[in-house]
């Protein structure tokens, strides 16, 4: 129904074209609209898709403090506001393995949060983070990905203890490097 109104709406468009005069109007170059209007240092503008102000650059530069416990003790980071807990691992050469790199497809960056209250401050789990955590070596009430688990400001002073073994259905004991 909807097509056949669209196609006699074009009917009756092509045949109004059809009926009016035919005129030529003098040619006209694209070029000196172009010309006066951007290639002219007068009127040049500049265009950026950042935000101006300090706002984004005080985020990007705020970092919190997480500790991870492992089998071989503790080790304090600073971690980048948005940055997750499997990338920050990795950059401070932290086992953490995240055999997936953090597409939701594995266990393996299984981490404990060992404060109940900072556990609260993070957001909710989604199903499918819920469904990988099923397969987690030593779950517990405050598991979480760390992939999934991002920082923000209201997480300074974050502990997360690291479990002590994962479970890697691709290739059993790999352990990816980070990119």
């Amino acid at each position: 129904m909807f097509i056949s109104k669209l196609s006699r709406l074009g009917a009756q468009a092509f045949k109004g074209l059809s009926k009016a005069p035919l005129t030529i109007r003098p040619k006209r170059s694209f070029f000196p609209i172009v010309q006066k209007d951007y290639l002219e240092p007068a009127s040049c503008k500049l265009f950026s898709t950042t935000a101006i102000g300090n706002s984004q650059e005080k985020e990007e530069s705020q970092k919190i403090s997480v500790t991870f416990f492992d089998k071989d003790g503790e080790q304090e980071i600073k971690v980048p506001v948005g940055m997750s807990m499997l990338e920050a691992a990795h950059e401070n050469d932290i086992e953490l393995e995240g055999a997936c790199e953090g597409s939701l497809a594995c266990s393996t960056c299984h981490v404990i949060v060992m404060d109940v209250e900072q556990y609260n401050k993070l957001e909710d789990p989604t199903d499918e983070e819920n469904d990988m955590l099923d397969l987690a070596f030593g779950l517990t009430e405050t598991s979480r990905l760390g992939c999934q688990v991002i920082a923000k400001p209201e997480l300074d002073g974050l502990r997360l203890a690291l479990p002590a073994a994962t479970r890697n259905f691709a290739v059993d004991g790999y352990k990816p490097k980070p990119h």
